[in-house]
């Protein structure tokens, strides 16, 4: 994952200089994120892939603009939901609620300094993940694949900051009961 400043960075190359090699970087860094995101509205990897790519060609032709956004990562998610939910209007069909949402999980989120996981504890891990009801899994993926901030999740799915606390409280929590991991035992004072 990219740090904010490595985007800021690409962002104004893009928009003072016309740097494709920064273009090039930023739509190779974010493109996967962004289409599996699309796909979860749309429900099709091809249309998905129609839309990000939408986003990114709009992108390019608007670059010299692109300096005033403030959060170039949340803009790219806000664009691709609002392209995939144009292209569900356009084919009149009907718009999914965050419940309805298919979530593809690529990987999980975590330190491997700090957490060594065995093959069979990555998949009661991954288990507990599917098993989450599909909002949550949204959620979680936004915040630990993504790295989208929980303010950024509850701006970008029209849903209040509690609820995303509440949701990632309930992810972690459903996670640590399937690999039997209590937290108040391992926290040290």
């Amino acid at each position: 994952m990219l740090a904010s400043t490595n985007i800021q960075e690409l962002q104004q190359r893009i928009s003072l200089y016309d740097d494709q090699s920064a273009y090039k970087e930023l739509f190779a860094h974010f493109y996967k994120s962004l289409q599996q995101f699309a796909a979860s509205f749309v429900r099709s990897p091809e249309v998905a892939e129609e839309v990000v790519s939408d986003i990114f060609i709009k992108v390019w032709k608007k670059r010299a603009g692109l300096n005033r956004i403030h959060n170039l990562k949340l803009y790219l998610f806000i664009s691709t939901k609002n392209g995939a939910l144009n292209y569900l209007r356009t084919r009149k069909k009907v718009m999914l609620q965050p419940e309805q949402y298919f979530v593809q999980l690529q990987s999980i989120y975590f330190n491997p300094e700090k957490l060594m996981l065995t093959a069979e504890m990555m998949n009661r891990v991954q288990s507990a993940i599917n098993d989450l009801p599909t909002r949550c899994q949204l959620i979680f993926k936004l915040v630990k694949d993504d790295g989208l901030k929980y303010r950024e999740v509850a701006e970008l799915l029209h849903i209040s900051l509690k609820t995303v606390e509440n949701q990632m409280a309930i992810a972690i929590r459903k996670i640590g009961m399937a690999i039997h991991f209590d937290i108040r035992t391992t926290l040290s004072f």
